[in-house]
């Protein structure tokens, strides 16, 4: 018997909130890490490989409706885990 977990592969596009369409709960079972021009970052609320952009939380504004307002930044997106 083999005792590794299997994870499954990051996709393209990956978003922390349940609302988006870029959302799949199997891969935040495991730690997932996401590092902007060689540097690993913590805040990151949605990638893009592709494109190559990040949204985090532009300080502690808040929208209307109390969801934190994103800011992209853009550079070599790596997402791997940990």
């Amino acid at each position: 018997m083999n005792d590794t977990p299997h994870t499954p592969s990051l996709p393209d596009r990956l978003s922390v909130d349940p609302r988006s369409p870029y959302y799949d709960a199997a891969i935040f079972e495991h730690d997932v890490g996401i590092k902007l021009n060689d540097k690993e970052r913590s805040d990151v609320e949605e990638y893009c490989i592709s494109e190559g952009w990040i949204k985090v939380p532009a300080g502690k504004a808040l929208d209307r409706k109390g969801n934190p307002l994103m800011t992209k930044l853009k550079g070599k997106v790596e997402p791997f885990y940990r």
